[in-house]
């Protein structure tokens, strides 16, 4: 029997990119809404408890409302938006976290997808903090380069609206509160106890993400050289199949930020010298930072392989 999915939100550029991953794939029923009720909150509502699995693609507030619409115990959701994803009901969905966290997905009802920045900030932040490396009160510093598509249709449209203004060919650096959303999910999961201070920075191209930390080696433990920390890295992620930790390079070359777009892989990259140390986490914040990392939730919570749609 097929699984029922139905993506609340299937307009939006995050609902689309699942569309594109599971559209085709002989092992689901896709319910698509009629595009004239999708702001029918009855008409939602049945299609939200006639699915085994519901994708939510909504801002926070249609996201709660969502949620407060399900009356079947057995439908499943994996939310995308930043509503759940500090909530202690709900499970976060960063698999390679731990083996114990990809098992509570697996076990699941409700499931929060996480942000795109915190999954780049994530991947290089936690385990460094879990294996002792990095102190918990690290005062850690990041950027995260992404592009426009992270900012949904508006700033899709801005970007590629004929006689755009002049200043979106250039990089602009915003979050300037240093509040940005996606900080609280960021320090939660990673073990900090110190606020990062943390810096995005959008650009003119469509979609690719680099998120890096820079480290100052003598205040770490366990690590002399930005290598001891590459090779820390690398057995952490070693047995995982889309973190892929690169090999270090004494004279390494650039890193551009869309080299993942289109895949579901992020690949850990790690610079410095003796005295600093710089992480980037490399991907596509449609894919692993979004979209992509939705389906291999559902895949896990389905029990099927994580791959399935992804390759």
């Amino acid at each position: 029997m097929k699984t029922k999915v139905y993506i609340d939100g299937q307009s939006g550029t995050t609902g689309l990119q699942i569309y594109d991953r599971i559209g085709a794939r002989d092992d689901i029923e896709l319910l698509r809404i009629p595009e004239d009720k999708r702001h029918d909150l009855e008409e939602r509502k049945k299609y939200i408890n006639s699915a085994d699995i519901v994708f939510l693609c909504l801002p926070d507030a249609g996201a709660i409302e969502a949620v407060s619409l399900v009356e079947n115990d057995n439908v499943r959701i994996i939310d995308a938006s930043t509503a759940h994803r500090v909530n202690d009901d709900w499970v976060y969905g960063y698999p390679e976290l731990s083996p114990e966290q990809r098992e509570k997905i697996k076990n699941a009802k409700r499931v929060a997808n996480v942000g795109c920045h915190a999954s780049g900030f994530i991947s290089v932040t936690a385990p460094l903090v879990k294996l002792g490396i990095l102190p918990a009160d690290y005062p850690v510093t990041c950027y995260s380069l992404t592009g426009y598509s992270g900012g949904g249709k508006k700033m899709i449209a801005d970007y590629e609206a004929d006689g755009r203004e002049e200043k979106l060919s250039s990089p602009c650096i915003y979050g300037l509160t240093l509040k940005h959303k996606h900080i609280p999910e960021m320090v939660k999961y990673t073990g900090l106890t110190s606020t990062p201070v943390f810096m995005p920075v959008v650009d003119d191209y469509y979609k690719g993400m680099a998120t890096t930390i820079m480290l100052h080696n003598d205040k770490l433990n366990n690590v002399k050289t930005a290598e001891d920390v590459r090779n820390a890295l690398y057995e952490y992620y070693k047995n995982e199949h889309f973190v892929r930790v690169k090999e270090f390079e004494a004279a390494p070359g650039n890193i551009y930020a869309n080299t993942l777009a289109g895949t579901n892989y992020l690949d850990i990259i790690v610079c410095g010298n003796e005295e600093n140390t710089t992480v980037t986490a490399l991907f596509d914040n449609l894919g692993k930072g979004a979209s992509g990392a939705a389906v291999q939730n559902m895949n896990i919570m389905l029990g099927l392989p994580e791959t399935t749609g992804l390759e």
